[in-house]
């Protein structure tokens, strides 16, 4: 039994549990109380309460989230669909994105210096590797051009 709750404990003694950890979302909490077999009217109170009460924020779930991804260099489209997935509303992803970091393009050259050395890649197989790489890393196909040329 997968979803059962340990040593009996309440809503909110599991969901102050998860908190203590890191910050979630306020459907990150739902969906792990549902998965603890807890009944919907339960998980909702709870959820509002830890949102009135400060303990859980979305808000502060999308600041922590995007500093988190930034550390681990990646860019602006995959910390958009990442924080989409976890439920953070589309005008809370925009916010914290654009203030996140202005300038993208120096951050992309920053993840490609540091995985692939300074000097510039010469072959057409080695840029096209790079910017597979910070593709996959969710840099927009503009800041890896520009990331490549820079390094030229």
């Amino acid at each position: 039994m997968t979803g059962a709750n340990p040593a009996g404990k309440s809503a909110r003694q599991l969901a102050m549990d998860w908190l203590s950890r890191r910050e979630h979302t306020l459907d990150e909490l739902r969906a792990k109380l549902a998965a603890r077999d807890i009944d919907e009217t339960n998980i909702e109170a709870t959820v509002t309460t830890l949102a009135d009460e400060g303990l859980a924020s979305d808000e502060r779930f999308a600041e922590s989230f995007v500093a988190a991804r930034l550390r681990r260099g990646q860019g602006p489209v995959r910390i958009r669909i990442d924080m989409g997935r976890k439920g953070v509303s589309a005008e809370l992803i925009q916010t914290h994105v654009d203030a996140a970091d202005k300038d993208w393009v120096a951050r992309a050259i920053e993840v490609r210096c540091k995985r692939f050395g300074n000097s510039p890649p010469v072959a057409f197989r080695e840029k096209a590797r790079q910017a597979r790489f910070l593709q996959y890393r969710g840099f927009t196909t503009e800041q890896i051009q520009a990331a490549l040329a820079a390094s030229e």
